[in-house]
């Protein structure tokens, strides 16, 4: 059940909750940009993202309540959960979301601060390369916890270097309230056209006064590269004292 802690809320047209307070924005758009949230979807769209969302689905454990912290625009609740919740700050994503998943719970909210629901709502929790709230995941979660990081390899192409290795880390932020079960890692290689090439650019990269912060080498690097790696380290927790 939604626990709002007493605010007003608007439920805009297209079916979402907009809890996000003003104190809670950190800019006048926070979360992805609406530009960013499109180039992702189209990326997506084109299928290059399915063997990951494979990978997640064979991990997901059977549960009857589902919230994904951090979706996006809910590629992957979406596609996994009928009758989920999902929570993003960014209110562009969230709109994609809930109109392209209307059997989904879409709602704007800071949940580095606060996730809007009762204690225990959820038996799966999700959390796909987004920021992680070790506490709220807990309180809100009954049994699992399942977490998507970027792998060292992912977008190696464009990024020149690989990215540092996560996985200690996020174990170590879930010490004491969840205990790891299970780990693999997903990996599949897309094949860029120009079209992705630009549109991965867009998603990955953040902007700052519209501008993209890249420079020109890496801008052409990106716009030419033929393949891309996506690549992620899957965590599954289980409630610490839980039985298995």
């Amino acid at each position: 059940m939604i626990c709002p802690r007493g605010h007003a809320f608007d439920v805009a047209r297209s079916g979402y909750i907009n809890l996000l307070q003003p104190q809670e924005r950190r800019s006048k758009v926070p979360g992805d940009s609406p530009d960013a949230v499109a180039a992702r979807r189209r990326f997506l769209d084109r299928g290059h993202a399915a063997p990951l969302l494979n990978a997640v689905r064979s991990m997901l454990p059977e549960a009857s309540s589902i919230l994904d912290a951090g979706c996006g625009d809910g590629y992957y609740l979406g596609s996994l959960s009928r009758g989920g919740s999902g929570i993003d700050i960014s209110t562009a994503a969230i709109d994609l979301a809930a109109r392209r998943y209307p059997d989904c719970e879409w709602i704007v909210a800071n949940a580095d601060r606060f996730i809007p629901y009762e204690d225990a709502s959820f038996d799966v929790i999700l959390s796909i390369t987004g920021r992680m709230n070790a506490e709220e995941f807990r309180r809100v979660g009954r049994s699992w916890l399942l977490v998507a990081i970027a792998a060292p390899d992912d977008l190696i192409e464009l990024r020149g270097k690989p990215n540092r290795d996560r996985v200690q880390r996020t174990i170590a932020t879930f010490r004491g309230k969840f205990d790891l079960v299970k780990q693999e890692r997903a990996t599949t290689v897309a094949q860029l056209s120009a079209d992705d090439a630009r549109d991965i650019l867009v998603a990955t990269y953040r902007r700052s006064g519209g501008q993209t912060i890249l420079s020109a080498r890496d801008r052409h690097d990106c716009l030419s590269s033929t393949r891309c790696t996506l690549s992620l380290d899957l965590l599954l927790f289980r409630v610490s004292g839980s039985c298995c």
